[in-house]
C-alpha cells in the first residue's frame, strides 16, 4: 500500500513535468521560494492587534499585516480544525475524502499531498505542531478505541514530511506533559497522547509554552535546510489558542487589568505571536528570509457557542457566528502573506481566499502545474492576485459542514443552514430548510436576508452549490482514484 502510494505520488508529479513543469537542478535551488505554513487553533477573527483589538498584544502579527498581503476576506475550508488542515496539504475541500469534522476520518493514502510534491522537487519537509489528520499509530490513540487507530492511521512521516515533531490532536497551551493539563479529562494520562518525533512518541519532560516548543524544533529544521542551501517546506501549526487554554505567568502579567479567564486567552495568542517574531527573525539572520513564502491563518472561528464562554474568550471581531457556524464568525479568519521577493510593499486585498489555494498557489509559484489526473482541485492559484494581476475570484468558493452549506462569491453569500432554522423555531418544530442570501460588502455582519428579493441570485448560486456538492459525493465515493 504504501510503495503504490509513494509510486503515485512520483508518477503524477513526473506527469506535470511532461505537461511543462521546468526540471530543477541543484543549481537551480536558489531560485525557489521556501515555503512555511503557520496556523493558529481556533483564533477567531477579531483576535489579533492588527485587527483592532482592544486589549490583544500581537506586535509580530501586526509587524507582518505591515509589511507584507493582509487579506481581509480569507476563509478556513471548514468551521472546525480537521477538515481546514486537510486542505491546506491537498488544495480539496476535505469532504472529498471523508474528513468531516474533527476526528473523523483521516488524510486518504490516495491524496497528493503538499509536502510529498515539493518533496519530490527536492525540498527538505517538515511538519510541526497539530496534525489532526489520522492518528500516529495503528494500534493506538489518544482518543482512544473508538478513533478506530487501525483504520485512521495516517502520520506526518506517511503524508510527506521527512521530519516532524507533532501531535494528533490538542494539547495544553503550556506544561502540556503536566497530567494535570491533559486535553481529555477522565482518562489515564499517557505520553502517547502528546508529541511524536518521527514515529516515536516523545516521554517528556516538555515544559513551558508549547508555541516555544514547536517553534524550537521548526527553527532546528529551517537552519539544517538552509545550511544545506536546500528549499524547505514548514508546516508550523500551533494550539494556541484552543483549549486547554493555559497562559504562562509572565504573559498573564500583560493582561493583570484583566478579568482571569480573558488573561489565559490573551497570553496563549500572545505567547504564540512571540515564535512567530523568532521564526521571522531567524529567516532575516539565515538570508533566507527574501525569497521564503510566509503564510499565516487560523484553522476556524473562535470556540465557544454562542458567546465566549470559560477561558474561550475569542472574538469573531463584530461576524455573526463562531466555530461550527458557517456564518462569517465561524470561517473567515485573519490571514497574512510576507513575501518580500514578491510583495515589495504592505496591501490589503479584498478578494476571497480559502486554505485550499495554498497547494495550487506554491505550486503555480514553483512553475508547476497541477498533477495531471482526474481529480477537481477546490483551490485556485493565487499568484495573480499576489502580482496585482487579479481583482476578482474567477469562481466561487463553496462550504459543506454537518449539514450546512454555503457558497461565498466576490459580493454574496448564499447559507442553508437548517440547524439555525431548527433553533430558531418557536415551536421547536423543523422549519423548511429555506436559502439565505447575504451581500458580503455591504453587510459582512450577515445581518440583512436579501434572498427574497434577489430570487434569480439565490437560484444560480444554488446551482452552483448542488453541483459542487455532487462532485465533492463522487470524490467521496472513490471517483478521483
Amino acid at each position: 500500500m504504501r510503495w503504490n502510494r509513494d509510486l503515485a505520488v512520483a508518477l503524477a508529479v513526473m506527469l506535470a513535468f511532461a505537461a511543462g513543469a521546468p526540471c530543477w537542478g541543484r543549481e537551480d535551488r536558489a531560485d525557489r521560494p521556501n515555503v512555511i505554513l503557520c496556523m493558529a487553533d481556533d483564533q477567531g477573527w477579531g483576535d489579533a492587534g492588527y485587527q483592532g483589538h482592544p486589549v490583544l498584544k500581537t506586535p509580530n502579527l501586526d509587524a507582518m499585516a505591515a509589511s507584507g498581503i493582509r487579506f481581509n476576506r480569507f476563509y478556513a475550508a471548514s468551521a472546525v480544525c480537521s477538515p481546514t488542515r486537510g486542505s491546506c496539504l491537498t488544495g480539496r475541500h476535505p469532504q472529498r475524502y471523508g474528513i468531516t469534522s474533527a476526528n473523523v476520518g483521516h488524510l486518504r493514502a490516495e491524496e497528493i499531498t503538499l509536502a510529498e510534491v515539493l518533496k519530490e522537487l527536492g525540498y527538505a519537509t517538515g511538519h510541526f505542531g497539530k496534525w489532526h489528520l489520522g492518528t500516529m499509530s495503528a494500534d493506538y490513540s489518544g482518543r482512544g478505541p473508538g478513533r478506530r487507530p487501525h483504520e485512521n492511521h495516517m502520520s506526518p512521516g506517511m503524508a510527506g514530511f521527512e521530519e516532524w515533531f507533532s501531535t494528533e490532536f490538542a494539547v495544553a497551551t503550556w506544561d502540556p506533559y503536566d497530567p494535570a493539563n491533559q486535553h481529555l479529562r477522565g482518562q489515564p494520562w499517557d505520553a502517547r497522547a502528546l508529541y511524536w518525533h518521527n514515529g516515536e512518541p516523545v516521554e517528556g519532560p516538555q515544559k513551558g509554552c508549547d508555541s516555544k516548543l514547536i517553534m524550537d524544533r521548526a527553527l532546528e529544521f529551517i537552519e539544517s535546510a538552509a545550511k544545506a542551501e536546500r528549499p524547505f517546506f514548514a508546516v508550523i501549526w500551533f494550539h494556541a489558542p484552543h483549549e486547554p487554554v493555559i497562559g504562562g505567568e509572565a504573559y498573564r502579567a500583560r493582561y493583570a487589568d484583566r478579568p482571569e479567564n480573558e488573561q489565559h486567552y490573551y497570553a496563549t495568542i500572545t505567547a504564540m505571536d512571540e515564535q512567530i517574531g523568532r521564526l521571522r527573525a531567524t529567516l532575516r539572520e539565515l538570508g533566507v528570509a527574501e525569497n521564503t513564502m510566509l503564510w499565516y491563518a487560523s484553522d476556524n472561528g473562535p470556540e465557544g457557542t454562542p458567546q465566549p464562554r470559560g477561558r474561550n474568550q475569542g472574538s469573531a471581531g463584530g461576524l455573526r457566528g463562531r466555530k461550527r457556524s458557517l456564518y462569517e464568525g465561524g470561517i473567515r479568519v485573519p490571514a497574512l502573506l510576507e513575501w518580500p521577493a514578491k510583495i515589495a510593499a504592505p496591501r490589503q486585498v479584498d478578494v476571497p481566499c480559502v486554505t485550499s489555494d495554498y497547494f495550487p498557489t506554491v505550486l503555480a509559484a514553483l512553475g508547476q502545474p497541477l498533477p495531471a489526473d482526474v481529480r477537481p482541485y477546490d483551490g485556485m492559484n493565487l499568484m495573480p492576485l499576489i502580482e496585482r494581476r487579479m481583482v476578482e475570484r474567477p469562481s466561487p468558493i463553496a462550504f459543506d459542514f454537518a449539514g450546512a452549506a454555503a457558497l461565498v462569491d466576490n459580493r454574496f453569500k448564499l447559507v442553508h443552514d437548517p440547524r439555525e432554522q431548527r433553533r430558531n423555531s418557536d415551536n421547536g418544530t423543523v422549519e423548511p430548510a429555506e436559502y439565505e442570501l447575504y451581500d458580503l460588502l455591504s453587510d459582512p455582519s450577515e445581518s440583512v436576508n436579501i434572498a427574497e428579493e434577489n430570487r434569480a441570485i439565490v437560484e444560480s448560486m444554488k446551482e452552483r452549490l448542488a453541483a459542487w456538492r455532487a462532485s465533492r459525493g463522487r470524490s467521496l465515493a472513490g471517483a478521483d482514484y
